[in-house]
């Protein structure tokens, strides 16, 4: 697993280690796909890009907290996201990043410390 531990404000989740399957969120191994926030971080129940739609991110809609820029983990490789769900999310205020899940991580952690209002949905990888 690679470690990515940047300097990051007390109370916030940070993505420690991902791959074989799993993250290392703040010190909390979670196994399979995470959706997280800066201050929680949830299971996320799509393991491929074809498996995300609106209603993949109910949960992190009903979670009311004001996110700007949603970091998409599209697993290996960056996918596209189709352009309604890409307009249904930017509805509520989201801009939608795609791309690889590793990629998806430190940018999370950079943006987390520059203490933005971001959110990452995150396909594990092995």
């Amino acid at each position: 697993m690679a470690d990515i531990t940047p300097i990051i404000p007390a109370g916030r989740q940070v993505v420690e280690k991902y791959g074989n399957g799993r993250f290392t969120i703040s010190g909390e191994v979670w196994d399979g796909s995470v959706v997280i926030l800066p201050e929680v971080t949830f299971a996320w129940d799509v393991s491929a890009p074809e498996q995300i739609s609106y209603e993949s991110f109910r949960e992190l809609i009903a979670k009311e907290v004001p996110v700007d820029i949603l970091l998409l983990g599209c697993g290996p490789r960056m996918t596209l996201v189709p352009s309604d769900l890409r307009k249904a999310l930017r509805a509520r205020g989201m801009v939608v990043e795609p791309m690889d899940t590793g990629a998806a991580c430190r940018t999370f952690n950079i943006l987390l410390a520059e203490e933005r209002r971001v959110a990452a949905a995150l396909i594990a990888v092995d």
